[in-house]
């Protein structure tokens, strides 16, 4: 084929990625949009919200401060009924107006014996997402960590080949109150509140930016978990990037890299056709520079795919050259997923990417720790499993 009509075809490629990416935010916002039109929730209202809603009930607005502490305070109430400090007429006009306070249980818990819990919920619209609850216990003197991985859509539009969520497709944005409720439920399992937040479950956050910055602000303001302390993860967006930066919030930035070429990171994710790898990391400098907050680049290491010494050190002159120097690389192990034609990297490969990193300058590396192996717990494994289940109890 000529490189004329190579190029074309790339083109025609990309464009034809980046009209799919664009119908299933569209998608997502207009379902997104059903769902939360279909109930009222109160979860996810600031305190701003809930005095004006008293007032619209021509009552005072001290009263949406009492709302406000029976949803995100000690003693936190999951139903209308259950909040004893509102009159009996409030909180009946509050449910006969369609009120709910959008907190749903988990339908199923599984638990790993590192201590990891994912849970999953089973939304308004019958459709199953899923958080992970991972606390880490520091040593003495050191601070106590709970973190919770929240899910921002159910499934994801992404694709990437090594993850169960992009196997199962796209199906619509969460709301605001469906994320927070994930935190809050989690906390309730655990009995103890979060000290972090991942938007890094399931579905691509970016393309869900408006719900998700209602959720930040939510879970920053009302349940109090400090702005620094959120990590908000991507794929990779089209001008989704510099849209994030303009809300200046203290957020942790996670992007998915995975590959130090293009060529290879769109055999592992075929929609970062419509996002070329410098476009890329373009944006990610521009938004370090606009922020100066932190971004770390995940890298899921795959065997014999993109775990060579060489990806290596092509990985740490990729990010000094396009982004500077201070990139933290957070290494993954794969967790193995059923149906996934990857396999998990040896403990010596994962040793000698990491050797070729260290002395490479500019960059650092952790390797996250795997959790949750037996739970399940990599995005979207649970949920798969879950709906398979439940699709054979139907027969």
């Amino acid at each position: 084929m000529a490189a004329g009509a190579i190029s074309l075809f790339r083109r025609c490629g990309t464009r034809r990625v980046l009209l799919d990416l664009a119908r299933e935010r569209v998608k997502g916002d207009r379902l997104a949009s059903s769902a939360a039109s279909s109930q009222r929730t109160l979860l996810g209202l600031g305190l701003d919200e809930l005095r004006e809603l008293s007032a619209e009930f021509a009552l005072p607005q001290w009263r949406g401060q009492q709302i406000h502490d029976a949803i995100y305070g000690e003693m936190r109430k999951t139903t209308i009924e259950g909040m004893q400090q509102l009159p009996l007429g409030f909180r009946q006009a509050l449910v006969d107006a369609g009120y709910e306070t959008g907190r749903r249980e988990p339908v199923e818990i599984v638990s790993d014996e590192d201590g990891t819990r994912k849970a999953l919920f089973e939304l308004r619209c019958g459709s199953i997402i899923e958080a992970v609850g991972i606390p880490v216990e520091r040593a003495k003197g050191r601070r106590r960590r709970f973190t919770v991985c929240v899910s921002s859509q159910v499934g994801c539009a992404m694709r990437c080949s090594f993850c169960a969520t992009g196997r199962q497709g796209f199906r619509r944005n969460l709301t605001s109150d469906e994320i927070v409720n994930q935190v809050l439920s989690m906390e309730d399992v655990f009995g103890r509140r979060a000290t972090n937040v991942v938007m890094m479950g399931m579905g691509e956050p970016l393309l869900n930016l408006r719900e998700v910055l209602r959720a930040h602000r939510c879970l920053n303001r009302d349940v109090g978990i400090g702005g620094r302390y959120f990590t908000i993860s991507t794929v990779g967006v089209p001008n989704a990037l510099s849209k994030l930066a303009a809300h200046r919030l203290q957020a942790t930035l996670a992007v998915s890299l995975h590959a130090p070429t293009q060529e290879l990171r769109e055999r592992l994710i075929p929609s970062a056709k419509a996002f070329p790898l410098d476009a890329l990391l373009e944006e990610v400098r521009m938004y370090r520079k606009a922020t100066g907050r932190r971004v770390t680049f995940e890298y899921t290491l795959l065997a014999g795919e993109n775990d060579s010494e060489d990806h290596a050190r092509a990985l740490a002159k990729l990010l000094r050259s396009k982004v500077g120097r201070g990139c933290h690389i957070n290494l993954l192990p794969w967790n193995p997923v059923a149906g996934a034609n990857h396999q998990r990297p040896s403990k010596s490969a994962v040793n000698r990417f990491c050797d070729v990193l260290a002395a490479e300058r500019g960059v650092s590396y952790s390797v996250r720790a795997t959790r949750g192996l037996v739970a399940q717990a990599a995005c979207g494994q649970l949920t798969g499993a879950f709906e398979r289940k439940s699709s054979r109890s139907n027969w």
